[in-house]
C-alpha cells in the first residue's frame, strides 16, 4: 500500500489513468477538466494523502499561496502577538507561512528577504525597529509585496501598519507631567532608528516644548530590549535625578522598576514609570505597569489582509495605516 506521506503526482495520475497535466490542473483549480475526472482526481489525492508542493503548484499557476514573515526576534511576546494575528489572516484566504528569525541583524534580515524571494513566495511581511538602508535595497529588487507591520519605513515608500508612535509618547509624557513630574526619561533603542529618533523622541519633546519644559539629553538612554538592560540603565536614570520614565519595552521596565525597588525606591510614589508595548510583562508585575495600549494582534492581521490584496493587485487608497492606541493606566503611576 502507497504510503500517504510519500504520494506524488506520478501516484495520484497512475491511480486514475490520466496524464500528470490533467492532474496539474485539478490541483491549480483549472476549470478546464470534466467534472468526473477531477472528481476521481480528489479522490485519489485524498486516498494517496497527496500534499502538492506549493513552489511545485507555482509554476504553474504563478503563485505559490505561501507568504513570509521575517521577525526579529520569535521570542519576543511582541512579536509573537503580531504573528497571530498575521498567521489567521492567512488561513482565512488559504496562505501557508514561512517564519524567519533574524535577531535583528541587517545582514540576517538582507538574507532572508532573498532567501523567502527565492522559494518564490507571493508576499513578505516585515517586522523589526529598523530597516536598513542594504535592507531596502533588498525588498525594492524582490518581485513580490511587502508590507511592514509594527515597523517604520522613514521614507515611507513601504505598505505599514503601525501606531502613530509620536502621538502615543506624547500623550504618556503629558501623563507622567500632569502627576508634576518635570524630569522624565526617555529609554529607547538606537535614535539613529527611525522609531527612536523621528518618532518616540519627537513626540517627548513636543510634550516637553508644549510644558515649557527644556529638554535634556542626560535624561535620554539607549539600550538594548531584554531585562538587563532596564536593570543596568536604572542606576543611570537615578543619578540624573529623573522621578519617571517611559521605556519603549516591556521587559526593560520590568528591569527598572525591581532595580528601584530593590533600592529603597516606592514605585510609584517616588518614581512613576510607564512602558510601550503593553505584553503580559505588564499584568504579571506587582504593582502592573502603565503601558501604551498597542492592538498588537489587530496590526499583524491589518498587515496579511492588506499583503492580500497586494498580492491580488486590488487598489488601496491608504498604505500608511495608524491603528488607535490607548494608555493602559496600572500600578507604576499616580493616576
Amino acid at each position: 500500500m502507497q504510503k500517504k506521506n510519500s504520494a506524488t503526482i506520478y501516484d495520484v495520475a497512475h491511480r486514475v489513468g490520466v496524464s500528470l497535466a490533467t492532474v496539474s490542473r485539478v490541483v491549480n483549480g483549472n476549470s478546464n477538466v470534466r467534472d468526473s475526472t477531477k472528481r476521481k482526481v480528489l479522490d485519489a489525492i485524498e486516498e494517496l494523502g497527496y500534499h502538492p508542493n506549493a513552489v511545485a503548484r507555482g509554476l504553474a499557476s504563478k503563485k505559490t499561496t505561501t507568504i513570509g514573515v521575517v521577525m526579529p526576534d520569535i521570542t519576543d511576546v511582541y512579536y509573537s502577538e503580531l504573528a497571530r494575528g498575521i498567521d489567521d489572516v492567512a488561513n482565512m484566504y488559504h496562505y501557508d507561512v514561512l517564519l524567519t528569525n533574524t535577531d535583528e541583524d541587517p545582514v540576517r534580515e538582507t538574507m532572508a528577504v532573498n532567501n523567502l524571494a527565492s522559494k518564490q513566495v507571493d508576499g513578505i511581511i516585515f517586522m523589526g525597529n529598523e530597516l536598513d538602508h542594504e535592507v531596502v535595497n533588498t525588498i525594492s529588487g524582490v518581485n513580490a509585496p511587502v508590507v511592514l507591520a509594527g515597523s517604520v519605513d522613514s521614507e515611507k515608500k513601504l505598505p505599514s501598519v503601525n501606531i502613530d508612535y509620536v502621538e502615543a509618547i506624547k500623550e504618556a509624557m503629558e501623563a507622567v507631567i500632569k502627576n508634576g513630574h518635570d524630569r522624565v526619561a526617555i529609554v529607547t533603542g538606537p535614535v539613529e532608528h527611525a522609531i527612536n529618533g523621528m518618532h518616540r523622541l519627537v513626540g517627548y519633546k513636543k510634550a516637553l516644548e508644549e510644558a515649557q519644559i527644556e529638554f535634556d539629553d542626560s535624561l535620554l538612554f539607549s539600550t538594548h530590549q531584554d531585562y538587563a538592560a532596564g536593570l543596568q540603565v536604572a542606576e543611570k536614570i537615578l543619578a540624573t535625578g529623573a522621578t519617571a520614565a517611559l521605556t519603549y519595552d516591556d521587559e526593560v521596565a520590568v528591569g527598572i522598576m525591581n532595580y528601584l525597588r530593590d533600592h529603597g525606591k516606592k514605585v510609584p510614589e517616588d518614581f512613576e514609570i510607564i512602558t510601550s508595548n503593553d505584553t503580559k510583562f505588564t499584568i504579571i508585575t506587582r504593582p502592573q505597569i502603565t503601558s501604551i495600549g498597542q492592538p498588537k494582534y489587530d496590526i499583524g492581521a491589518v498587515a496579511m489582509r492588506m499583503l492580500t490584496k497586494l498580492m491580488n493587485n486590488e487598489t488601496i487608497e491608504l498604505t500608511q495605516v495608524k491603528l488607535p492606541h490607548t494608555l493602559e493606566r496600572r500600578g507604576t503611576t499616580l493616576n
